[in-house]
C-alpha cells in the first residue's frame, strides 16, 4: 500500500510536485534511490521482482503506482512494479502506453498507475479496478490530487486529510519556493489514525486502523509492515528535477537527494 499527493500544472514555479509514501514489509529486499544500469532511469527498486513504485527519466518522463486494496488476488499475476519500468523504457507517450496496458490489465492485481511526460504536459491515470468495470484511462486535470489504494481522488479519510494539509501548505507559501523536506516531515510522517466508523472495512479492524494513517506501522502475520520510504519529486519551470528519498535501511533512516536537468526542454509554465 502507498499514498501520494501531487500538484500538476498549477504552480508558477513547479509544473509538477509529488510526495509519496511507499508501504511494504520491512524485510522485503529494496534498493534505494539511484540511477539504474545504463543511466537513464532514476528511482528505487524492488529487490524481489525488479520493478519500481516510482521512477523518472532524463527526458522528462515519470511514472508511479499504488496497489488497490482488495480481498481477492490473482495467484499468478504479473508484477505491477513492471508497469512503470516498461513505460520508461519504451518510446511510447503516456496515452499510447496506457492503451497497451488496457489490453493486458486483467493479468494484474489491482493497480493505480500514473504516467507523465513533463515536456508535453501530459499526465494519464489508468486503473484496472473495480473488476466489473472497464479499464479506466483518464487524462489528469491540473490541480492537487491524492492517490491512495482506491481510485484517484477517492474520498478516503487519510487521502482527504493529506490533500487538505497539502493545500494548507501551498496556501502558506503562496507562489514562492516550497521547502520540500519540511513538507515531507509535516505531511508524510503523519501517524494520526481514523476512527473505526471511518474505515473502509476491507480487512479486520485492527489492521484497518493501522493502515488508516498516512505514515503506516503495523505488525502483520508475515512480519513488520509499514512505510519504508518517502519520496519527493519536484520539477521546476527550467526543467530542473530534484528527487529526494528518505528510506529505511537496516532499521536506520537515511536520506539523499539526486538532481538532474530534463534534456531538450523549453521553459515550462507551471500554472497553465
Amino acid at each position: 500500500m502507498c499514498i501520494a499527493v501531487f500538484l500538476w500544472q498549477a504552480h508558477p514555479l513547479y509544473p509538477f510536485l509529488l510526495l509519496l509514501n511507499r508501504d511494504e514489509y520491512h524485510d522485503r529486499p529494496t534498493k534505494p534511490l539511484s540511477w539504474w544500469e545504463g543511466g537513464e532511469i532514476l528511482g528505487g527498486r524492488d529487490g524481489l521482482a525488479g520493478g519500481t513504485w516510482l521512477a523518472s527519466t532524463k527526458d522528462g518522463r515519470l511514472a508511479f503506482l499504488t496497489n488497490v486494496r482488495e480481498l481477492d488476488s490473482i495467484p499468478q499475476a504479473k508484477s505491477r512494479g513492471d508497469l512503470p519500468v516498461r513505460f520508461l523504457e519504451s518510446k511510447k507517450n503516456p496515452t499510447e502506453f496506457a492503451e497497451e496496458v488496457m489490453k493486458e490489465a486483467d493479468q494484474y492485481n489491482g493497480f493505480n498507475l500514473i504516467l507523465t511526460d513533463i515536456s508535453s504536459k501530459t499526465m494519464i491515470y489508468i486503473t484496472n479496478r473495480p473488476k466489473e468495470e472497464k479499464v479506466s484511462v483518464v487524462e489528469v486535470s491540473p490541480g492537487i490530487h491524492v492517490l491512495s489504494n482506491a481510485r484517484l481522488d477517492s474520498p478516503w479519510p487519510k487521502a482527504q486529510r493529506l490533500g487538505h494539509n497539502f493545500e494548507e501548505q501551498l496556501d502558506k507559501y503562496g507562489e514562492g519556493e516550497l521547502p520540500i523536506k519540511d513538507l515531507v516531515e509535516k505531511l508524510m510522517m503523519d501517524t494520526i489514525k481514523d476512527e473505526d466508523s471511518m474505515l473502509p472495512h476491507f480487512y479486520p479492524p485492527e489492521l484497518e486502523r493501522c493502515l488508516s494513517s498516512i505514515f503506516v506501522e503495523a505488525d502483520r502475520p508475515l512480519g513488520h509492515y509499514g512505510t519504508r520510504s518517502t519520496s519527493a519529486v519536484s520539477v521546476e519551470t527550467n526543467g530542473k528535477v530534484s528527487f529526494y528519498e528518505r528510506y529505511l535501511e537496516e532499521k536506520t533512516w537515511k536520506e539523499h537527494t539526486l538532481t538532474y536537468q530534463i534534456e531538450k526542454i523549453d521553459e515550462l509554465d507551471g500554472s497553465s
